[in-house]
């Protein structure tokens, strides 16, 4: 069945879709991504148009589900950009109480790599000390992935040789050409599906959060509410930390500067 192109009336209705939903916004040049993401969906159910396909959404929550995770995912990898887990390393960790767990948020961890970067350095730095990573997306489909720890032999760019030999097993057999993440590590991390734009459920403080490469996709409204709750969950003296080419410039008050997109909470 021919498919047809995705209209400016249809692309404004999924804007609006995702926007109820997630809070991101998607500017006109990401008419093609949607059109692209969603036209595997308009073949799987046989329908003519997006606008069929968009009316499908109201009435088949497990679709919906679906269309969010396809409009949301966001590409990540080992140790991207790794400036931040050096500053955790050496300047937060080491002023961290002995003894005393150390949780970390990653709160749009997508499939899991930040997630288990974290849990590396942290293990690397704390011994046996206790700690614990929070992953949160709003996809249940890379949230399978990222509880699996299973990755493709080409996502270890990042990971060095260490890390490598002591915190991942190689696939053979029908796992051939994958990795798995350690079941030491795995089991000190968990995931969770939590909206960053609705109220946050009950998850604890944490002595850091990362916040890396999402409000690009918020309005001005939409990133100052979700950077005021998820400061509701950091610890006093906890570091928050956002993506390189993002800011909290006028987005919060109670936080210093401690590098670039770093920031600790007063």
């Amino acid at each position: 069945m021919h498919t047809s192109s995705l209209s400016d009336l249809e692309f404004a209705h999924f804007r609006k879709f995702i926007h109820g939903i997630a809070g991101i916004h998607l500017g006109p040049a990401k008419k093609t991504l949607v059109a692209g993401r969603l036209a595997k969906r308009l073949r799987f159910h046989g329908l003519a148009s997006f606008g069929d396909y968009y009316r499908l959404l109201s009435a088949d929550p497990d679709e919906r589900q679906i269309a969010v995770d396809l409009l949301t995912t966001n590409e990540t990898y080992f140790f991207r950009e790794p400036r931040h887990f050096e500053l955790l390393r050496e300047r937060l960790l080491p002023k961290h109480p002995p003894g005393q767990m150390f949780r970390v948020w990653s709160a749009a961890c997508s499939s899991g790599e930040e997630v288990y970067t974290l849990a590396m350095v942290l293990a690397d730095a704390l011994g046996e000390a206790p700690w614990e990573v929070l992953g949160s997306d709003l996809s249940t489909r890379v949230l399978e992935q990222a509880d699996s720890g299973l990755y493709s032999l080409e996502r270890t760019a990042g990971l060095s040789g260490d890390h490598l030999r002591r915190y991942c097993l190689k696939g053979i057999g029908s796992q051939e050409g994958r990795f798995v993440v350690s079941s030491l590590l795995r089991a000190q991390v968990r995931f969770a599906q939590i909206n960053l734009t609705e109220p946050l459920p009950a998850i604890g403080m944490f002595d850091a959060i990362f916040l890396r490469n999402v409000m690009i996709y918020f309005q001005p409204e939409t990133k100052r509410q979700v950077v005021e709750r998820l400061l509701t969950r950091l610890r006093p003296g906890g570091w928050l930390f956002v993506g390189h080419s993002e800011s909290l410039h006028g987005l919060a008050n109670g936080l210093e500067g401690v590098a670039p997109s770093v920031y600790r909470k007063a």
